[in-house]
């Protein structure tokens, strides 16, 4: 990956990159990032939900005005709609462009600011509906005495669920405290019912 001095030139394209924890793997990130002509990439290894990223912080400390933060996915960005859009206000305050290459939306333009907008809705609204039918399933179960015992945990419905959130980038952790699982029991269960290729 080409870098570049700590010297700031207007204009330039700069990465970020995030897995949600240290054993997810960056370089398909950086490798998309670096073909699209980011000189210098930041990155951060720890959930989208947490506001403190010391790696984003560096690089928007180190964006000047008509630099560009480009990253692989808005949700590599952040899992929260209010903390993405706080981000993109930022930038525009000091006119740095956000753009992704996945979305391909790029702020700098009218119907790229747009977009953006309805893109980190739609993110947010997905992970708010996926806690939503989790606890719904669980205190419907609640409700009909399924709870303790040696029944099993995970469904053929809760493996798939929770293969497709690890593939779609949430931790497998955090994918399993949203299904009520352990991160070893809802990996049983994808290897029961959904093993990854």
């Amino acid at each position: 990956m080409q870098m570049v001095k700590d010297k700031q030139i207007t204009g330039q394209l700069i990465g970020y990159s995030r897995t949600s924890t240290t054993d997810q793997k960056l370089d398909s990130q950086h490798d998309a990032l670096a073909a699209a002509g980011c000189v210098k990439v930041f990155t951060d290894q720890l959930s989208g939900k947490n506001t403190d990223r010391p790696g984003l912080q560096k690089a928007l400390e180190y964006m000047r005005e008509g630099d560009t933060l480009v990253v692989f996915k808005f949700d590599r960005l952040s899992r929260s709609t209010k903390d993405m859009l706080n981000i993109a206000e930022q930038l525009k305050e000091r006119g740095i462009h956000l753009k992704s290459l996945s979305d391909q939306i790029d702020t700098s333009t009218p119907h790229g600011a747009f977009f953006f907008t309805i893109c980190a809705a739609f993110g947010q609204l997905e992970r708010e509906m996926i806690v939503s039918r989790t606890r719904a399933g669980l205190e419907s179960a609640k409700a009909r005495g399924r709870v303790g015992g040696r029944r099993e945990l995970v469904t053929e419905a809760k493996a798939i669920e929770g293969k497709g959130m690890i593939e779609r980038g949430i931790a497998p952790l955090e994918a399993a405290k949203m299904l009520g699982l352990s991160k070893a029991t809802l990996y049983r269960g994808i290897a029961k019912y959904s093993p990854f290729s």
